[in-house]
């Protein structure tokens, strides 16, 4: 990309796509939001978490985008102006471990007229130590079970991950599924 087509892009303003907590706590101002696909990756407790929701000594599970399939979640428009500082926090809150890479995608949004937009978004970095993979149920759910970090409880980033989804009128079945284990327990004990 050239200087003058970065210069450009830097007066515009941007999206970034929420598909995890960013969906119901994103943290940052923003002009709009909408419904939005991407398409090539998909959400999966693919992360183990060493800070947000878990330690190293006993990790929780985090989402990442991870290669393949197609993710619905919340497009986030943010004024130009505020690009900077939107970036700085969240290469803060979503980088602490450098797991995911920050990329820019493209998103169709589910509103009329069905726009196409490039999107800033996090997809795991799969060469990193905290990669987890595809995990069985079972073991999404011991993870989940003991992970506690700075940002709370593991089970409550599950939980309000699917609120959120179900707010958009849509299931993830394999997190709904873990949900539904996760509501047949008595609150983890903090």
């Amino acid at each position: 990309m050239s200087d003058q087509e970065l210069s450009k892009r830097s007066r515009e303003d941007f999206w970034v796509f929420g598909y995890g907590s960013l969906m119901w706590r994103p943290g940052f101002e923003f002009l709009e939001q909408a419904p939005a696909r991407l398409i090539g990756e998909h959400r999966g407790l693919c992360v183990y978490s060493f800070d947000h929701r878990g330690t190293p000594e006993k990790p929780g599970l985090v989402l990442g985008l991870d290669r393949g399939g197609a993710c619905r979640g919340i497009a986030f428009r943010v004024a130009a102006r505020r690009r900077e500082e939107v970036i700085g926090y969240l290469r803060g809150r979503e980088q602490t471990t450098r797991v995911y890479r920050e990329v820019m995608r493209s998103v169709w949004l589910e509103n009329e007229p069905r726009q196409r937009v490039a999107a800033l978004a996090y997809v795991v970095d799969r060469g990193h130590v905290q990669y987890a993979g595809r995990l069985s149920l079972q073991d999404q759910l011991r993870y989940v079970r003991q992970g506690h970090g700075r940002s709370g409880n593991n089970r409550d980033y599950v939980l309000e991950t699917v609120r959120s989804i179900e707010a958009q009128g849509f299931r993830d079945a394999q997190l709904h599924q873990l949900a539904a284990m996760l509501h047949d327990e008595a609150p983890a004990l903090r």
